[in-house]
C-alpha cells in the first residue's frame, strides 16, 4: 500500500486527503472507510505524540496511506514518523536547499542516506524487518513544504534536490510570512503560488495544496496540483454542527 502511494504520486494521480488534527483513532477510522485517497496526520500543530499518531495509522489500517507532517525537519521526529509505519513525510519549513538535502537523506536509509535502522511497526516489529528495510527507499513519500518568503529566491533549485517527491504549498504560512496574513487571495500571494508553481513543473516535482473546503482546493486542481488536502476533522465537525444547528433554528422561527 504504501510503496503504491509513492508511485501513484510520482505517476501525477490526483490525490484527495484531509487532514487528521486530533487524536482520535475512530476519526481516522471513519476517514478512511470514507475512501480519502490518504490521510494527512498533523504533528506540527495537532496535539500528538509518537503513540497518538501510531493509533490513527493503525486505524487507517492498510485501506489508507497516511502522511505524517513532522514539527521539523529533525532526525527525531522523521525517524518516528516512519518508524510507526506512515507512508511519507510531510516537512513543514523548508527554506534552503541544504535543508531539503537533509530532509531527504534522513527518509532513506544508508548507503542512500543515513535514516536510522530500528525495529518498529514498519517493520512488522521484526517479522518483516528485511523486506521493509529493503524496499523502504522506494516506498517512503517525501514532501517538503515551501511555505515561507525566505524559500522563494531559491525554490527552483530547493524543489530540484534529487529524492523529493511532491511539494506541498501551505498558502496560510506563505500568506504571513508575506506580511498578508489569512489573505490567501492577496496578489502577492497567488503571485508566489505560482512561482513555486512554476518551479516544481520545471523540476517535474508533484505539486500540493490545502484548502480549507471543495471551493478552496479547485483552482489548485486546475492548475495541475494533485496532492490534495481539503478540510480538517475539526472544521468537519464544526460545519456539520454548526449546519444541524442552524436548520434547528430556521424551523423553530417559522410560524
Amino acid at each position: 500500500m504504501n510503496q503504491m502511494f509513492r508511485q501513484r504520486l510520482r505517476g501525477g494521480e490526483l490525490l484527495v486527503g484531509t487532514l487528521a488534527t486530533l487524536p482520535a483513532p475512530g476519526i481516522a477510522e471513519v476517514l478512511a472507510d470514507l475512501l480519502f485517497d490518504w490521510l494527512f496526520i498533523d504533528t506540527e500543530h495537532g496535539s500528538f505524540g509518537a503513540l497518538d499518531a501510531q493509533a490513527l495509522l493503525q486505524a487507517a489500517g492498510s485501506r489508507c496511506p497516511c502522511l505524517v507532517r513532522v514539527p521539523a525537519g529533525q532526525d527525531v521526529w522523521i525517524k518516528k514518523a516512519l518508524d510507526i509505519g506512515a507512508a511519507g513525510v510531510i516537512v513543514p519549513q523548508v527554506n534552503s536547499v541544504e535543508q531539503a538535502e537533509r530532509v531527504v537523506r534522513l527518509c532513506k536509509y544508508p548507503p542512500e542516506g543515513a535514516r536510522g535502522v530500528g525495529i518498529a511497526r514498519a517493520h512488522g516489529y521484526g517479522l518483516q524487518f528485511q523486506e521493509y528495510v529493503e524496499t523502504a527507499n522506494e516506498a517512503v513519500a517525501v514532501v517538503i513544504q515551501v511555505e515561507h518568503a525566505d524559500a522563494l529566491e531559491n525554490v527552483g533549485a530547493i524543489v530540484s534536490v534529487p529524492g523529493i517527491d511532491a511539494v506541498l504549498i501551505g498558502p496560510y504560512d506563505l500568506s504571513a510570512s508575506l506580511g498578508k496574513m489569512g489573505e490567501v487571495d492577496h496578489p502577492d500571494v497567488l503571485d508566489a503560488i505560482s512561482r513555486i508553481r512554476d518551479a516544481c513543473l520545471a523540476a517535474r516535482v508533484r505539486l500540493g495544496a490545502f484548502g480549507v473546503d471543495a471551493a478552496a482546493v479547485r483552482p489548485f486542481i486546475e492548475q495541475d496540483f494533485t496532492l490534495i488536502a481539503v478540510g480538517t476533522d475539526m472544521l468537519f465537525l464544526i460545519q456539520g454542527a454548526a449546519e444541524a444547528l442552524s436548520q434547528i433554528s430556521e424551523a423553530q422561527a417559522l410560524p
